[in-house]
């Protein structure tokens, strides 16, 4: 049986998240067939790379904290089974903050009234790899995600 984290991002008009743990190797889809984008990360010694869609994933393990870019937003993250961060600029990024409980992960991308909440089922992985996976997913698909573009 393969180790699988999966789920959904954003409720009932969200997507839904659908990735295989190989390893080293998490690679997988967010979204649907037609609208949504693989997934393809690698954990390394110094931290994760790989793509979502045709944007570059590349964070590095700095001073305890996740540090790097998904695409052309800047990503933090802190922690290992409660997980908090920040996706993008300061005033137009994004909170991060999530909780593993068991197998299992919950948290929100954003604001109360605009942000997205997140549900996964873990597999093996950690709450931060999930964590990462709902980001690099949202950043993928979200148009709101990227005011930078």
């Amino acid at each position: 049986m393969d180790d699988l984290l999966k789920g959904r991002l954003g409720g009932a008009d969200g997507y839904n998240i659908r990735c295989a743990i190989d390893g080293d190797k998490i690679v997988g889809r967010a979204g649907g067939k037609l609208s949504g984008k693989d997934i393809d990360l690698e954990i390394t010694e110094r931290g994760v790379a790989g793509t979502v869609g045709e944007e570059s994933v590349k964070i590095e393990l700095q001073d305890g904290e996740l540090r790097g870019n998904v695409g052309k937003e800047s990503l933090t993250l802190r922690g290992v089974d409660r997980v908090s961060g920040y996706l993008g600029a300061p005033i137009v990024g994004w909170n991060i903050l999530a909780q593993q409980n068991g197998d299992k992960l919950e948290g929100r991308l954003g604001s109360t009234v605009l942000g997205r909440e997140f549900s996964l089922e873990l597999g093996s992985a950690p709450g931060w790899v999930g964590t990462l996976v709902a980001v690099v997913a949202f950043y993928a698909l979200e148009p709101r995600a990227s005011l930078s573009h």
